[in-house]
């Protein structure tokens, strides 16, 4: 009988920390794949012709940026392109500022969709 409750322990022990690890690993993974995503928006951004000093994630891409309707049309070409996705016209005008815009092409990113 100790011999099955000290195997049990044992068993139990490794599965926490395989769980643990295999959280770690999955947080790791999450956390590359948006540091990914916030390079790829920094390259779409300074594609835009938006200077580096600029891009913060509370820049307002109106106020801060300046966009005019020609930015918007490089900016929108330019994250569909490099992200592959198509962006619906409600969701453009949902762009208003960069953290927003890392968000949802951060959802769209991870759930797949194109």
């Amino acid at each position: 009988m100790k011999w099955s409750n000290s195997l049990f322990l044992t068993f139990a022990r490794f599965n926490l920390n395989y769980s643990r690890k295999t959280n770690n690993l999955e947080l790791k993974q999450k956390t590359m794949e948006n540091k990914t995503i916030q390079r790829t928006l920094y390259k779409v951004l300074r594609k835009t012709g938006v200077h580096r000093d600029q891009i913060k994630l509370d820049a307002s891409f109106n106020d801060d940026l300046n966009f005019d309707h020609v930015d918007w049309a490089l900016f929108v070409y330019y994250l569909e392109g490099f992200f592959k996705i198509k962006l619906e016209d409600q969701e453009i005008n949902k762009l208003s500022d960069v953290n927003g815009t890392l968000e949802i092409v951060s959802k769209r990113a991870l759930v797949g969709l194109s």
